[in-house]
């Protein structure tokens, strides 16, 4: 019986996330999903947008996952070891990062994310779009009191 582990943020959930866990569920018999919190998120960039608390309960109602839980650390030697991973996935934007665990007997994949879908690209269009709306508004005639 093999235990898949993914791992990701999964904050703004959109379909390559959806796509990764997907294929994480192809993998094996037992899929866990590890949801990085907002505190480990922070120790290598922005904050999420969406708080741990809901990302991990977006993920906890997929039907894909036996397992969800908290990923507090990017090392993963000891998380693959204490739950027997045998395939670890996550997104090609981490590429080489956890080639170290392939000595330990667990395969990894690097799922390519597709092209234009990412928690990046979706927020820089939101605040494009925001930036866009202010400066509409910002740009309209002051009507004069009435006297």
């Amino acid at each position: 019986m093999s235990v898949v582990y993914v791992s990701g943020t999964f904050d703004l959930f959109h379909s390559n996330h959806l796509k990764m866990i997907e294929y994480g569920r192809g993998l094996g018999e037992t899929l866990i999903v590890a949801v990085s919190t907002d505190e480990l998120v922070c120790s290598y960039k922005k904050e999420p947008a969406v708080p741990f608390e809901e990302r991990i309960a977006i993920v906890g109602g997929l039907k894909y996952p036996d397992l969800v839980i908290p990923q507090h650390t990017l090392e993963h030697t000891k998380t693959v070891k204490n739950l027997n991973v045998d395939k670890f996935v996550i997104g090609d934007d981490w590429n080489g990062k956890y080639d170290y665990l392939k000595e330990l007997g667990v395969d990894v994949f690097y799922l390519p994310y597709g092209v234009g879908v990412s928690t990046t690209n979706l927020k820089k269009k939101i605040y494009n779009e925001y930036h866009k709306l202010v400066q509409a508004s910002d740009v309209h005639p002051i009507p004069e009191p009435n006297k």
